[in-house]
């Protein structure tokens, strides 16, 4: 069971009232990208991954190739709190994820696990047999979400790839089988 926040107030004789909790804002909207999202795709990106934030050239043509599969976590206040990416090949049945996040703000509350299962789900409608995605080995959250959809490290051994990104950049590669259809 989790505390929730209190807030206190005064009744009209000014006694302190029996705590009540504090409301939380309600969940964002999945959606689907839209190009007039780019700018504010490209704050959330650099806030949440820093140094190896996508550049906006990239992350212009990855919404070209795969607008389908670019969801966001969008408040309705102008800012974005979340996004994955899914690419797919015309050549073969696989996709990769290239990224998932959720502002710091809104964590730990399934956003990262809603937006994950609504890709896999597209995924799937389009015939997607296998996804693919890497972690940062001491990323214990985001591994136990993968996990926990059912991703598992790729062979061989465990999935560590030593300097996968380059010197020092070790990621975990896991793959996930997806059924065809529906």
């Amino acid at each position: 069971m989790t505390a929730e926040p209190l807030e206190r107030a005064l009744d009209h004789d000014e006694r302190l009232t029996r705590p009540t909790p504090l409301s939380e804002p309600p969940p964002p909207l999945l959606r689907t990208a839209r190009e007039s999202d780019l700018p504010e795709l490209q704050r959330l990106d650099e806030e949440v991954f820093r140094e190896v934030a996508y550049p906006a050239f990239l992350l212009r043509q990855l919404y070209d190739l795969y607008a389908e599969h670019l969801l966001v976590l969008d408040d309705g206040d102008g800012r974005l709190r979340g996004y994955v990416l899914a690419a797919t090949t015309a050549i073969s049945r696989d996709s990769w994820i290239l990224g998932l996040c959720v502002t710091e703000d809104r964590r730990r509350h399934g956003l990262g696990r809603e937006l994950m299962e609504e890709v896999l789900k597209r995924l799937r409608r389009c015939g997607t047999a296998r996804v693919r995605l890497t972690v940062e080995p001491a990323n214990g959250a985001a591994i136990l979400l993968y996990r926990s959809l059912g991703f598992c490290p790729e062979p061989p051994g465990d999935g560590l790839r030593p300097d996968y990104f380059g010197p020092g950049e070790d990621r975990l590669v896991m793959c996930l089988a997806l059924s065809g259809g529906g």
